[in-house]
């Protein structure tokens, strides 16, 4: 009786805790392969957001893959990354104070991060990566739609930017000016590392609206170690295209005017792209930012705009 009484205990213990232990979670170096010269941005990924990883998307935003996944039928586009065996890997989720921990505890580093998403010149760059659209198959329209349906859904009840903060959304780096504000939800951001519920967004997104915010869209997170297969299961690549940032080489504090500009060597606008180039420099190079990333737009009513490539690239 008493090894029942404790055997439980601890199962309730383990329940409580697991959801914050995330957050303390640091970022594993990624060895994911995947098609750099892909469209655009995807999805490494930040307050997942944040930790999508990323996978959040790591919050950011940014983480294990224990998804049950059927069969692909399809045969694998040449360049894309071969299945790997689930690794242990948490969400880095997209606050503030995820983003200093990938910067090395910079907050410099954090603002250069997010200023660099913002600029249009990453645009199909060397500092990211993005799926590739694939052939429609049977049932692909019908399945982006019921997520789309669920985005919309889940996002409805927060149109009011202060009942998001509210249910414990939290902004990533509400002072730096954006385009896109991300509200993430770490929670979701955990439970994204894991497996993928349409109906826990791992971040809303806001447009500045006067002294508030406007409610556009959400963004749906995945590990840095997913393979297509995996983001596949979760939205179909015939429809959505997910995208990861990738190359990023933080500068050393003598050096960190050399991250912005047309003629920048740091930070994901930054001519060093490989980690002998970047350490040659003296910086701490970072393969992949948080993890995978999507953004669904699910006011719209196009296709096209639902899905915005350039949108979620935050180039409109």
């Amino acid at each position: 009786m008493r090894r029942r009484i404790l055997a439980l205990a601890c199962l309730m213990l383990c329940t409580l805790l697991l959801p914050l232990r995330a957050q303390e979670q640091k970022p594993q170096s990624d060895t994911t392969g995947g098609d750099v010269s892909g469209k655009e941005m995807p999805g490494k990924e930040m307050p997942g957001m944040s930790g999508s990883s990323a996978a959040v998307p790591s919050a950011s935003p940014d983480t294990p893959n224990t998804e049950v996944k059927t069969p692909d039928s399809t045969k694998p586009e040449a360049k894309e990354p071969e299945a790997k065996a689930p690794v242990m890997q948490m969400p880095m989720p997209m606050n503030d104070a995820g983003m200093r921990e990938m910067t090395g505890g910079n907050a410099d580093g954090a603002a250069h991060a997010m200023r660099s998403m913002e600029d249009r010149q990453m645009n199909m760059g060397p500092h990211m990566k993005m799926t590739t659209l694939r052939d429609l198959k049977p049932g692909d329209q019908e399945k982006a739609d019921e997520v789309v349906a669920a985005a919309r859904r889940a996002a409805e009840k927060y149109t009011d930017y202060k009942v998001a903060l509210a249910d414990g959304f939290k902004i990533f780096l509400p002072n730096l000016p954006q385009k896109q504000y991300h509200f993430t939800n770490y929670r979701y951001a955990f439970e994204a590392a894991i497996s993928f519920n349409p109906e826990h967004p791992t971040s809303l997104l806001y447009e500045k609206d006067g002294g508030g915010y406007k409610l556009i869209g959400v963004m749906y997170t995945a590990p840095k170690n997913a393979n297509w297969n995996d983001l596949d299961q979760r939205i179909p690549l015939s429809i959505a295209q997910w995208h990861a940032h990738i190359n990023m080489c933080l500068p050393p504090a003598e050096r960190r005017n050399e991250a912005w500009g047309p003629k920048a060597k740091f930070g994901l606008l930054g001519s060093i792209t490989t980690k002998d180039e970047c350490e040659t420099a003296g910086g701490k190079f970072m393969p992949q930012i948080f993890g995978w990333m999507v953004h669904v737009y699910p006011f719209e009513q196009k296709t096209e705009d639902i899905w915005s490539v350039g949108r979620q690239a935050h180039m409109d």
